[in-house]
Parts: C-alpha cells; sequence; structure tokens
C-alpha cells in the first residue's frame, strides 16, 4: 500500500511538473507572438509614414538626391485591421510557421495585397484570428499596405474542408479572403476551415482613414480610371 501511495505521488508530481513547464512554454510563445507582432506594426506604420512603395526596388536616384530606405525583408507586406473585432494585425510573407507567428500569412497564389483580385490571407484561429468568429457579414474590413488602404465589406462566411480551394479563387469583385481553422475551440489540428469573404468598397490613401472611413471622394482610384 505504501508503495502504490508513494508511486501516485511521484506520478503526481512529475504531471504537475509537466503541467508547469507546458503553462510556461504557453506564456512565452503568447509573449513571443504580441511583441513580434507589436514591432512588426511600428515598423509597418513607420514605413507608411515614410510613404515607402511596399516591396518594391528602389530607383535609382537622381544625382544630388537621397535614395528612400530599403524595406527589410521579413518586414510585413500589409495590415488587417477589424475594428469591430479588435484585430490589428501584421500580414507577413507566406503561410510558414515563423509568419504565421508573429502575424498573419499572405497565401502564395492569390492576389497580392494592393492589386484587384482576390487576396488570401491565413491566421492561426488560436491567435490573431481567434476573434473572427466575432465578424458577421456586413462589417467592415482594412487592409493598409504603405501605398494606400483598401476597405472591404464582409459579403459571406462558409465553413470548408482544408483541400478546399475554391474559396481562393477569382470572385466577381476585387476581393479579400481570410482564412482560419476550425471549429475554434478545437484541440489538435481542426478538421475544417473557417473562410470570411469580403467585397472592396473602396480605397483610400494612408492617413484618410485616421478619422473614420473613407468618403465618396476617396473611391478607388482604379476603378474609376476604368470608367473613363
Amino acid at each position: 500500500m505504501i508503495i502504490r501511495v508513494t508511486g501516485f505521488r511521484i506520478l503526481e508530481s512529475v504531471l504537475g511538473g509537466v503541467g508547469s513547464i507546458l503553462l510556461a512554454t504557453f506564456a512565452g510563445v503568447q509573449v513571443y507572438q504580441s511583441t513580434s507582432a507589436r514591432l512588426a506594426l511600428q515598423e509597418f506604420d513607420q514605413a507608411q509614414a515614410a510613404g515607402l512603395k511596399e516591396r518594391r526596388p528602389i530607383a535609382r536616384a537622381i544625382p544630388g538626391e537621397k535614395a528612400a530606405p530599403e524595406r527589410h525583408a521579413s518586414a510585413p507586406i500589409a495590415v488587417v485591421r477589424i475594428a469591430k473585432a479588435n484585430i490589428r494585425v501584421p500580414v507577413f510573407e507566406g503561410t510558414d510557421e515563423l509568419a504565421l507567428n508573429r502575424g498573419a500569412g499572405w497565401i502564395a497564389g492569390t492576389t497580392r495585397p494592393g492589386d484587384p483580385g482576390n487576396i488570401g490571407i491565413a491566421g492561426h484561429r488560436d491567435g490573431f484570428f481567434r476573434r473572427l468568429k466575432d465578424v458577421a457579414p456586413g462589417d467592415a474590413i482594412e487592409l493598409s499596405t504603405v501605398r494606400d488602404t483598401a476597405v472591404y465589406t464582409v459579403d459571406q462566411i462558409e465553413i470548408v474542408r482544408p483541400d478546399n480551394v475554391r474559396v481562393l479563387g477569382p470572385r466577381a469583385a476585387p476581393s479579400l479572403t481570410l482564412v482560419t481553422c476550425y471549429p475554434f475551440d478545437f484541440i489538435g489540428a481542426a478538421p475544417q476551415r473557417y473562410i470570411l469573404h469580403a467585397t472592396l468598397r473602396e480605397r483610400a490613401v494612408p492617413g484618410d482613414l485616421k478619422n473614420g472611413p473613407p468618403g465618396a471622394n476617396q473611391l478607388n482610384r482604379q476603378e474609376g480610371d476604368k470608367e473613363k
């Protein structure tokens, strides 16, 4: 009996130690994610304020003129903001773990942020995209590059299998598609994907959205050019 009780106590101590390690690891990951995202957002804001063009080669400087500084290769290429869900997350190139642990990731093969088409962006449901569950049709999503800010309106939410790539295909109008795992409270590898579709409403230059959504005079310049 004494041996059995001692064995239980040892097991209890081991499990308690493992639990403490896991909690410490989780806390460390959360700190890393929030700190990395905050620094990336600061870098993006500085680049936007400086008027740098998003990840474009620097033009050859005119003699006597100072060239614009080059952005770091790991800098965010865009920022997603959803005011209703209190989301503001940097978007990095690609969807590897390094990118998704620091923010959201642009899905290669979809339209690049800032260009017309269907832009695909993925994020972890237990991280920066967890509050997507609070977003509903009709809500606004802002996607900013250092060149401009596009405002999209959510028009469809669907749940699909992980191998359903149809959701990233072209749509009738310029769009933004956000992807995360589903169910949100599932433990382990989630069996489905939560897809949030939004259609472009208007586009504004940096700074125009500080006092609220852009007005009618800030409508997408590209669409306006097509109508002329």
